[in-house]
């Protein structure tokens, strides 16, 4: 059997102390009563009683009758042994049993407790009708009421503590929830950012960095037979170089790409496909379908950074000499097609990518597609060159917000 207390009802510390004043104060008035009324057996009662007193004061002062129920067990017989003996002596010692009714509701079991609440109610029934030479219902009906209302107020007070924990923990809980939901959203939202991050790193600095190296390379090729044209290479790669600083700032503090800035997305893809002919082996084309209507900045951003990135494969990968770009307004929808007559590829077999050799283009657009609720078409074959369609929804679905965009 566990004669631990861990269930016991806490209680404040004023509640203790009134309880003890009270046990306190009849018994002294028992005594006092004794005494000024000359009852026979003064001296004992008033001994009894101080012994009761003294008894209950070593209640308080044992900490094992706080930590175990069997302790407070014997603590609490010990104190109605010496409780008995006094109202035996004296009917004032039946004003003590109420506030023992407390004590026994409190410190024992449940069923304990009641079962000794009604002794002591039997207790004093019997002994006020002794101590009145007769016995009536009116008698016993002061001891049952007060052991009723003693029963109602210690259960009713431990009825709303475990209701009180139990919101106090449930309330814990949702600030648990809340404190770990709080942490999810801030982990998902740094990890979009980083996303973000990544995919503008890789199509703006990365891009660029890469077209860079293969014009020095072509300088390098062209400068022991053709110094200028190396040098136009150079020029070239330097233009390149301003191009991707002015990216960066922007990208720094979060503006839109600069081939937007006081322009339109045609007028920004035209001036992408004149720039990539004349920097490399390749006639990059633009045509216009529909009717240009404005666009969020997401969506020319996603666009734009889309087109940049499959050129760039076309230039490093392909082999190609004509790529043709073509901005469609579709009634409801956008759509950018890259088109290039290179070497092709097997979509299904694409290597795995990888810091040092790249490989993350053709990931990086799907996640920017489907960022905006649109899709990526890619068809390739070896031998028969690339076809890449990108397209966004005009009307785009609730859930797929614009991302923020540099």
């Amino acid at each position: 059997m566990n004669t631990t207390a861990p269930t016991l009802t806490p209680t404040t510390r004023a509640l203790t102390w009134c309880l003890h004043l009270l046990i306190v104060g009849l018994l002294v008035l028992a005594a006092g009563r004794a005494w000024a009324d000359s009852q026979p057996h003064t001296g004992m009662i008033i001994g009894v009683a101080t012994a009761c007193a003294l008894v209950y004061a070593a209640g308080p002062l044992l900490p094992h009758v706080r930590r175990s129920r069997r302790a407070a067990a014997v603590w609490l017989a010990a104190v109605g042994a010496v409780w008995l003996m006094l109202l035996a002596l004296s009917a004032d010692g039946v004003w003590v049993a109420f506030p023992l009714y407390f004590l026994q509701l409190h410190l024992l079991p449940r069923r304990a407790g009641l079962a000794a609440v009604v002794v002591t109610a039997l207790a004093v029934i019997t002994a006020f009708a002794v101590h009145r030479g007769s016995f009536s219902p009116v008698t016993a009906i002061g001891p049952a009421l007060g052991a009723a209302v003693a029963v109602a107020v210690v259960w009713g007070y431990q009825a709303l503590y475990r209701e009180s924990e139990e919101r106090r923990k449930l309330i814990e809980e949702l600030t648990a929830t809340r404190a770990d939901l709080a942490q999810a959203q801030h982990t998902a939202g740094v990890l979009a950012e980083r996303e973000r991050l990544a995919r503008e790193i890789h199509d703006t600095l990365a891009q660029g960095f890469s077209s860079i190296q293969l014009l020095l390379r072509a300088a390098e090729r062209a400068l022991p037979t053709a110094p200028q044209t190396a040098a136009r290479h150079v020029e070239q790669a330097r233009q390149a170089a301003v191009d991707n600083l002015a990216e960066a700032r922007r990208f720094v503090v979060a503006l839109a790409p600069p081939a937007l800035v006081g322009s339109t997305l045609t007028s920004a893809l035209e001036h992408l496909c004149a720039t990539t002919s004349t920097r490399h082996r390749l006639t990059a084309r633009f045509h216009l379908t529909g009717e240009p209507q404005p666009l969020p900045t997401a969506y020319e951003v996603a666009l734009l950074r889309i087109t940049q990135s499959a050129l760039s494969n076309t230039v490093r990968h392909a082999h190609a000499t004509i790529a043709e770009v073509t901005l469609s307004y579709l009634g409801d929808h956008v759509a950018v097609d890259i088109v290039d007559n290179g070497t092709g590829f097997d979509p299904d077999r694409l290597p795995a990518p990888h810091p040092e050799n790249g490989g993350f283009g053709l990931s990086t657009m799907r996640a920017r597609t489907h960022a905006l609720g649109g899709t990526l078409i890619i068809e390739s074959t070896m031998g028969h060159g690339t076809a890449l369609a990108a397209q966004l929804p005009l009307t785009p679905a609730a859930d797929n917000k614009p991302e923020a965009h540099p």
